[in-house]
């Protein structure tokens, strides 16, 4: 067998060069690039054999450079999931505070069932050099690092400490990658020294290869077992979750419920999976749904979830379910999750399961009366949703008016909306009308503050056809505006609405709530009269920094201004950020729904005493076990 002399870095750029993936006979590349950070643990070995690859044609692995690690991991992810999990980006930091960095995006893509691929230095496999800069001594466990962080949040974690390991670690990272069912972060730590030691791998490691990703099909008996549920539900409703988008299973999920009657709720990760308008599309269940969904949940017999792992924002910490008879069918390519809930599993594809639950459920439909609590809910809900949507005359202006200002431009345009953190996620569940699974990408597994931008750049890089309106608070704006520079770098066109409250709304409503009278959520100076941050609101000027980064500013004081600075920022060509004050306490609509958030069971203060009752109250509907 012929042998190919390369470093172990050359080896694995050229490696991921050649991989693909496949599903329903369309065939792309898995890692069509790879975002970096150089430093002392990786420029002399996967950055020589990046640069290496580029110049000699052996290896066509674009390098992207990223100003933050974990803004370039959210990127990946933010990629990955434009891609239905089909293609993802790696991401290679040096060793020590570069590597340690990732583990919050890490996080977030196993949280979300998102793959992306880390590629972290890591110290001298041999230890010929001693304590290394960055270096993490630990007494009992020499062999540790830093690196050994990244185990509990990645799905596959392998240490190349040898050339000899390389092959299967890669065999394995692709194996993940392309597991729908078992997918999310998956970190190669590579020591620095192996990186750039030499070996001679065989050329069939460096072929062409395509990883298929199935269709599942469910077990026959399973099949029945749900059936049997389903043909028995009076008040039956679908939640469709993320899987139901990822599999691409929009026709299949309009079918099944045209052909039942089911009402259809979604959670974060499935808005769009059925259109708003559709007939039977019932909007977002749970803390930050809508009443439509939620009093459908409240008297539901059976619930069918298909592609959801029933999040505490879903179930509303487990009380937006409130038949006591009710019984769960979960349609899920994850086993762990189809079990949630003592459910009856159906373990399979969603769109194949979909498509044998239709023909199962031949000639059933649910009652009338059903059908009829549905419009009833729905029409009540109409008039109260569009009022949030546009009901901003004057400044300050409401940020549920301005999530309809940017729903009505992405309808118009065919975009994508980007969101994480902070009070605008729950405001964007429950007011956006969403036509396609695309059009709405709101990271709500970790809710990870800053990830806004950088998964804007990986959405646009993913799709850049589409205009990506990013949608970011002040707070999560101040933790990471950094790759502002990397889209001005790569020509990448972004529209950044940034909405300036003064602090962190979500946290602020949510204190007041609980009786902790918004403390420590304002950006305001230290007041000297009491020693609280309470004083003067803070000079801070956001538009001129974001000018800084080489974004093009627009700022808006009204309503209208804003629908004018939005229409010049879709037209513009380069990445435009609109900048526009918003009242932190302008109100939103009620879901009806509940969350868990425990609260002091003994206070001085009146307004926690008061908010332990109700607390106390709405915590006796909470149920263990659905």
């Amino acid at each position: 067998m012929s042998a190919v002399r390369l470093t172990v870095a050359q080896a694995v750029v050229r490696f991921l060069s050649v991989q693909y993936s496949e599903r329903d006979g369309v065939r792309r590349r898995l890692i069509p690039g790879c975002f970096g950070i150089f430093g002392h643990g990786n420029v002399a070995g996967i950055g020589q054999a990046l640069l290496q690859g580029h110049l000699t044609g052996d290896a066509d692995l674009p390098y992207y450079l990223a100003r933050n690690e974990q803004g370039m991991v959210h990127a990946a992810v933010a990629y990955a999931r434009m891609n239905d999990r089909l293609a993802t980006l790696a991401c290679t930091t040096s060793v020590g505070p570069g590597a340690t960095n990732m583990v919050t995006g890490a996080a977030l893509a196993t949280i979300n069932r998102l793959p992306v691929l880390l590629l972290p230095g890591d110290v001298f496999a041999t230890r010929a050099a001693g304590t290394v800069l960055q270096e993490l001594e630990v007494p009992g466990g020499p062999g540790l690092s830093v690196n050994d962080a990244f185990v509990p949040v990645s799905v596959f974690f392998a240490r190349v400490n040898r050339p000899e390991q390389l092959p299967a670690a890669l065999l394995g990272a692709m194996r993940v990658l392309t597991d729908p069912a078992a997918t999310g972060a998956v970190t190669l730590a590579l020591p620095q020294d192996v990186q750039a030691e030499a070996y001679d791998w065989p050329e069939a490691l460096f072929a062409e290869r395509t990883w298929h990703v199935p269709r599942p099909a469910p077990d026959a008996a399973a099949l029945a077992r749900a059936v049997e549920v389903l043909r028995g539900a009076a008040r039956p409703l679908l939640v469709a979750g993320g899987g139901a988008v990822y599999s691409e299973a929009s026709a299949a999920l309009a079918a099944f419920a045209e052909a039942t009657g089911i009402p259809v709720a979604d959670t974060h990760a499935g808005k769009g999976a059925l259109p708003f308008d559709h007939p039977y599309s019932v909007g977002p269940l749970g803390a930050t749904g809508t009443p439509v969904a939620n009093g459908l949940a409240a008297q539901a017999d059976v619930v069918l979830g298909v592609g959801t792992r029933w999040s505490d924002f879903t179930t509303g910490s487990r009380t937006v379910f409130a038949n006591p008879d009710v019984r769960f069918v979960n349609l899920n390519i994850t086993a762990f999750d189809a079990a949630k809930h003592a459910a009856t599993m159906l373990v399979a594809d969603a769109q194949v399961g979909l498509e044998a639950l239709e023909a199962g459920l031949y000639e059933y439909r649910v009652p009338a009366a059903w059908t009829v609590r549905q419009q009833e809910l729905s029409a009540a809900w109409a008039p109260i949703a569009a009022a949030a949507r546009t009901d901003a005359p004057d400044a300050p202006v409401a940020q549920t008016a301005i999530l309809g200002a940017v729903n009505d431009a992405v309808l118009q345009a065919g975009g994508t909306v980007i969101c994480a953190a902070g009070s605008m996620p729950g405001q964007l569940q429950m007011l956006w009308r969403a036509r396609d699974p695309k059009e709405y990408h709101v990271e709500y597994g970790y809710s990870c503050m800053g990830y806004e931008i950088a998964g804007g750049l990986g959405a646009k890089m993913a799709a850049p056809d589409r205009d990506v309106i990013v949608l970011v608070g002040d707070g999560s704006y101040l933790m990471m505006a950094q790759e502002l520079v990397t889209a001005v770098a790569e020509g990448i066109k972004l529209v950044v609405v940034l909405v300036d409250n003064g602090g962190f709304a979500s946290i602020g409503a949510l204190s007041e709530s609980l009786g902790g009278q918004r403390f420590g959520t304002s950006y305001r100076a230290r007041n000297p009269a009491g020693g609280m941050l309470d004083g003067d609101a803070l000079p801070v000027d956001l538009a001129a920094n974001a000018a800084s980064l080489g974004a093009d500013v627009l700022t808006a004081a009204t309503l209208a201004e804003f629908r004018d600075a939005l229409k010049a920022a879709l037209a513009a060509e380069r990445t435009t950020v609109v900048q526009v004050r918003t009242d932190p306490r302008a109100p939103s609509p009620s879901s009806g729904c509940w969350w868990d958030v425990p609260v002091a069971e003994v206070s001085e203060l009146p307004g926690v005493v008061e908010a332990r009752t109700r607390y106390e109250q709405q915590k006796a509907g909470q149920r263990p076990l659905l």
